[in-house]
């Protein structure tokens, strides 16, 4: 068995090198190729896809993550000029654009404050409480999935939260069925940001509707209200959570790679050992599960910012626990501390996605790709070219709420000059972001769902991704044949 990993590691190295050979190839082409613009810089044309096809192919090769986002961060670097100190400069201004970023402290701070008090649940066995609870009703393998299902329904006011809180809260149940992490891990996503799409008072619902309003589509204080009136036509979010029941009771086949996960998991399943806890005097009760999820979905929707709502958590968690006597201030300490640690590569590989995508800002990918299509676009086709062409958009760039920022200036007037249907129209931009958060496999939620399941993102994404391609093409029949039933 050693030698034969070793060899399949070696064989990978390979790979790998050829691959990043031939790409280092294609790179000083493009260089060579591309012409220089007026304002001096070069214009890359439809080079701009290599660094996000490279990662792409040394993703699947590789079987990894961080380093093939890495490769094609340094590829782009080098796409944009190649002289070596260039590349230091530019991944250096890169790096620290991305750390000097709100959004990525704020990921940051929100992933090891989740990390921290998923441990306390674990730790203080108040997940094994739940997961008994659960145990008592649940009986057969399809209703601990549907279970899983509902939990990711209740928790729809950010993806991050359902994404993390439901592979955490469930995986012992699923675990007691046979069920693989790979299926839970689906379930988990498909319950993020599909669910945050068709709720108008989550994050998503909240963002966008301020895109509208600040980009004219509506008036101030009209957004949430002109959202609610799209939500019928965010089509691929209704087909991905409704298309979990038909999962769970095997209506719908599973890919090739989701029944080798699925056979491992019943040949082998988990066996669990309750947790020794955190040396305190008092067992753990039913609402010391409870407690830390209602206190921050609740402040997460009364302050209105999930990391607030977090952070609230933390603090009544803390001061719960201790008067609990769940723990000493020390051990709660180590034990969140164990959890921030946890969230290290997940938080690394966000950091590196951040990284490919200011990249692709300065190379042009998204510009270059809308302005390409636009001389196809008609009135009857807008909603299903524009949920075809921003779903290749987030599920390559792993890129959503960004993608959301630069098409809606875009695609809104293109609408309005063509008479096409605005509510259609803006229910496949919104689907489209709704599918890369589900199904890129270096998307921060599809990240924190393998980590909250405990399997990597590369795995996650492979095992779901005939299911999220089956809801999208679902999807885009329906954006192809509605703009002629409602006509």
């Amino acid at each position: 068995m050693w030698f034969r990993n070793k060899n399949s590691l070696g064989m990978r190295n390979q790979t790998m090198l050829i691959i990043v050979a031939v790409t280092a190839v294609l790179v000083a082409a493009c260089y060579a190729l591309t012409p220089v613009g007026a304002d001096g810089k070069r214009v890359f044309g439809m080079f701009t896809l290599v660094p996000v096809l490279s990662v792409l192919v040394l993703a699947l090769l590789s079987k990894r993550t961080l380093e093939p986002l890495c490769a094609g961060a340094i590829i782009g670097l080098l796409m944009l000029d190649a002289k070596p100190l260039a590349l230091l400069n530019g991944l250096m201004g890169s790096s620290l654009k991305v750390m000097a970023s709100p959004v990525m402290g704020w990921i940051l701070l929100l992933s090891a404050l989740m990390g921290g008090l998923i441990m306390w649940l674990q730790a203080s066995r108040a997940t094994t409480v739940f997961s008994q609870l659960l145990e008592r009703h649940v009986k057969t393998r399809p209703q601990s999935l549907m279970a899983a299902w509902f939990l990711g329904l209740v928790i729809f006011i950010d993806d991050y939260l359902s994404a993390l809180t439901v592979g955490a809260a469930t995986r012992r149940l699923t675990d007691k069925f046979g069920v693989s992490r790979a299926m839970l891990a689906y379930i988990a996503a498909a319950t993020a940001a599909p669910v945050c799409l068709l709720i108008p008072i989550s994050t998503w619902a909240i963002y966008v509707s301020g895109l509208l309003e600040s980009n004219k589509v509506v008036a101030a204080g009209e957004g949430l209200h002109y959202y609610i009136s799209v939500i019928p036509y965010i089509f691929y979010a209704w087909i991905a959570v409704l298309m979990v029941p038909l999962v769970a009771y095997g209506l719908i086949p599973m890919s090739a790679s989701m029944r080798r996960s699925e056979a491992a998991a019943a040949a082998n399943p988990p066996v669990h050992q309750d947790s020794e806890g955190m040396g305190g005097e008092a067992q753990p009760r039913l609402w010391h599960f409870f407690l830390p999820i209602v206190v921050m979905i609740s402040l997460t929707w009364y302050l209105g910012d999930t990391l607030l709502g977090v952070m609230g958590a933390v603090i009544v968690t803390l001061i719960a626990y201790r008067i609990a006597k769940l723990g000493s201030v020390p051990a709660l300490c180590e034990n969140f501390m164990n959890g921030v640690s946890s969230m290290v590569t997940p938080i690394a590989i966000i950091f590196a996605a951040f990284v490919l995508q200011d990249v692709n800002e300065q190379l042009g990918l998204a510009p270059y790709i809308i302005d390409s299509v636009k001389p196809f676009i008609n009135a009857d086709f807008l909603p299903l070219i524009t949920f075809v062409l921003l779903a290749f958009l987030t599920f390559t760039t792993g890129s959503f709420w960004g993608i959301y920022a630069i098409s809606i200036p875009i695609i809104v007037p293109l609408a309005q000059a063509l008479d096409a249907n605005m509510a259609l129209t803006l229910g496949a931009l919104i689907s489209a972001g709704g599918f890369g958060s589900h199904a890129c496999f270096f998307g921060d939620a599809t990240v924190l769902a393998a980590r909250s399941c405990e399997i990597t993102p590369l795995e996650h994404a492979v095992t779901q991704f005939r299911f999220a391609l089956i809801s999208a093409s679902l999807a885009a029949i329906l954006f192809a044949i509605m703009p002629f039933v409602s006509g």
